[in-house]
């Protein structure tokens, strides 16, 4: 999972002590003690507002927020907590955490929060820097990487304009040539060179192509995707070398985290029991398993 940046408390400490609204006074000011570890910023109605409060509203915001100036963010984020704690007494004033309906959704916030806590607390747990290094060490190290082919392209519009380029090859027109007059891919004035790339790494009908090629040979007939309409040069092929850690950590990080929330998933269903009810409130029967040896209906 991509973790968020978050704005160090070093950043934020500096935007609070430098933000010329926050100051008071314009005497000078004695030496500075030593700051507390987690300082008061503001009290609403003597209910104070902490730095690890701002820490925790900057960690929940978009990336592109995150990459504000501390000096902007900072008072913006602080005027934020203030007005929700101001909303908070005003909702308190009138009762309205007494009322069933916002109890109601109220409790349902708080499962949701407690589960998604539960589940976080089990991917950390899983899905450490060490497991997925075990995780490269065992898929990936010292193990042949995926095939795959070097070519060219030429990319056109039509599939009549794509035919005359073949019948062109056929007598012995030069194909890098072609391509930098033809092609309206990018990579036309380096005659149409793709490198080294493996299957997935193309459009699947493309990639059937290229890799159906024998080195040397071209596509007999045009080569249809979404961009347009293909004539491919095989070069050659290859088994390409193994990813390196850094190029897969955090597919597999991914993958080990998917792995923990299914198994979390179906851990806690084996534990409880489970009642299904049809809409008119009759008990539902559940599908009983296929027994041993017996293939599933379809």
């Amino acid at each position: 999972m991509r973790h968020l940046p978050k704005i160090s408390a070093l950043a934020l400490v500096t935007a609070l002590f430098t933000l010329p609204a926050l100051a008071q006074t314009t005497a000078p000011a004695p030496a500075p003690a030593a700051a507390p570890a987690d300082p008061v910023l503001a009290t609403v109605d003597g209910t104070p507002i902490h730095m690890s409060d701002v820490q925790s509203a900057a960690a929940g915001l978009p990336a592109q927020m995150q990459q504000m100036k501390p000096e902007q963010l900072f008072p913006l984020l602080v005027n934020q907590l203030i007005d929700r704690q101001a909303l908070l007494i005003a909702a308190n004033a009138e009762n309205l955490n007494k009322d069933p309906k916002v109890q109601a959704l109220m409790q349902a916030a708080a499962n949701e929060q407690l589960e998604n806590s539960y589940v976080q607390q089990q991917v950390a747990a899983q899905v450490t820097d060490a497991a997925v290094q075990a995780e490269y060490n065992k898929d990936y190290a010292g193990k042949p990487g995926p095939a795959q082919v070097e070519a060219r392209h030429i990319l056109v519009k039509t599939q009549a304009q794509a035919l005359d380029i073949i019948k062109q090859l056929e007598h012995g027109a030069d194909f890098a040539k072609l391509a930098a007059k033809y092609s309206i891919d990018p990579g036309a004035k380096d005659g149409g060179e793709l490198g080294w790339f493996s299957q997935n790494e193309m459009v699947p009908a493309f990639a059937d192509a290229a890799f159906a090629l024998k080195p040397g040979e071209y596509t007999k007939t045009p080569v249809q995707t979404q961009f347009g309409w293909h004539v491919i040069l095989s070069e050659g092929k290859r088994t390409g070398p193994a990813p390196s850690f850094d190029d897969v950590k955090d597919q597999i990080r991914q993958t080990l985290a998917d792995n923990t929330i299914k198994a979390t998933l179906d851990n806690v269903r084996s534990k409880v029991k489970v009642q299904l009810f049809n809409p008119d409130g009759t008990p539902a029967v559940a599908p009983a398993a296929p027994a041993a040896g017996t293939p599933a209906k379809p």
